[in-house]
């Protein structure tokens, strides 16, 4: 590890952040620092200088980035099922496996759930009624996006407990390493044992439109088609959960915020888009490597160096946004790098916004009173570099 490598930032006070991230932007807009692994990174925190390293062919994927490796800490076939996806790969198998995935996972698709989003929203609000005093990650911000991956991909509803205890080990494993392998061997057992199920007994969802797509006779094999379920199983409803949490806690931190969203319901869709951009769900890309030596803002990144975009950092440049440390529910939608940017662009971006929009909608119009039942300072956000959520939202319904 360099000697003039900083203390990773990720690793201060997770209120603090956006302060840590603005000194960055303005002092050492591309820093190294320092991984839990022992490597090192250099940090890309300027919204110009992002959108160019994550569209930089030169900044390729690798199996151990980040100084990483699930080869390390998980027998082999396991660590294969969950390094095939699309996130992990550089063209051409990313363009093929994208182009496949893309012909199941439709728009149509998508648009075609909005009523059964809408009817699970409801059942949520329905148990949260009468109650005095919740947690609405628990209660609602959890439950919706899981409810709806299971019943999209086809996955009995009973098992979203044992999701979230695989998810939450494993979007925390650069911080508590422990738990990380037992819910990696866990997960890729269990989406083995649904594709036999499915593959047996196909239907009509998007588990068995994936096991069944194909472009001539080109198709996914066993390892993609793993990978591509546990992709869309932990962050397909990991950034809903942030989206819908964050969100909540930005508007009601601010009653008046609140107040006009329950009045004008018609601002939802915008103000999604100036909530993702303001405190978006990931804060940093996943991990990119110099394939040659490469230059990203006046700095030379050797090759074999890893890169890591700050996406939270990048959607608050001033050079980009107008009084981007405001959040402006009026703000024109201005394109932002919440869900990336580039080949690697969120394919379930759509989704995580459609489940947005519907959650804040019918929030609002079920609990108009709603407020916090503990000052803001007292909200922790959980740990790790990668996403940007909260441990719990407590909160009175009203």
């Amino acid at each position: 590890m360099s000697t003039s490598a900083a203390v990773n930032p990720f690793a201060s006070a997770k209120a603090d952040l956006h302060e840590v991230l603005a000194n960055l932007r303005q002092d050492r807009p591309v820093m190294e620092m320092a991984l839990p692994t022992g490597a090192t990174a250099w940090l890309v925190t300027r919204y110009e200088d992002a959108q160019r390293a994550l569209t930089d062919p030169k900044l390729g994927k690798t199996t151990s980035a980040g100084g990483f490796s699930y080869r390390d800490m998980v027998p082999p076939d396991v660590a294969s099922a969950v390094s095939r996806h699309m996130l992990t790969i550089n063209p051409p198998d990313h363009t093929r496996i994208r182009r496949l995935v893309s012909g199941a996972f439709t728009a149509r698709r998508v648009a075609a759930f909005r009523p059964r989003i809408e009817e699970l929203s409801e059942r949520l609000l329905d148990e949260m009624e009468g109650g005095d005093r919740l947690d609405l990650i628990d209660s609602f911000a959890f439950p919706l996006p899981i409810q709806v991956l299971c019943e999209l991909l086809g996955v009995p509803s009973e098992d979203q407990a044992s999701f979230r205890r695989w998810s939450d080990a494993i979007v925390t494993g650069g911080v508590n390493p422990a738990g990380l392998p037992p819910a990696l061997v866990a997960i890729v057992a269990y989406i083995r044992e649904l594709l036999a199920a499915k593959r047996e007994h196909p239907a009509d969802d998007l588990l068995s439109g994936l096991i069944e797509v194909r472009d001539n006779d080109d198709r996914l094999t066993d390892d993609e088609l793993i990978s591509m379920v546990y992709l869309f199983l932990i962050a397909g409803h990991e950034t809903t959960v942030n989206l819908i949490g964050n969100g909540t806690l930005l508007l009601l931190a601010q009653p008046e915020r609140w107040a006009r969203v329950v009045a004008e319901p018609e601002l939802i869709p915008n103000a999604v888009e100036e909530l993702l951009r303001y405190e978006g769900p990931v804060q940093s890309s996943t991990f990119r490597t110099a394939l040659a030596p490469t230059e990203i803002g006046g700095q030379v990144i050797p090759e074999g160096a890893f890169v890591l975009v700050s996406l939270l950092s990048a959607n608050r440049d001033g050079d980009r946004f107008a009084d981007a440390d405001q959040l402006d529910l009026d703000r024109p939608v201005t394109p932002n790098l919440a869900f990336g940017h580039g080949i690697h662009y969120c394919l379930g971006a759509p989704l995580a916004r459609l489940e947005g929009q519907i959650a804040f909608r019918a929030l609002t119009r079920r609990f108009p009173k709603m407020r916090l039942a503990v000052p803001v300072a007292e909200i922790a956000w959980r740990p790790g570099m990668l996403l940007r959520g909260l441990t719990a939202l407590p909160v009175i319904p009203g």
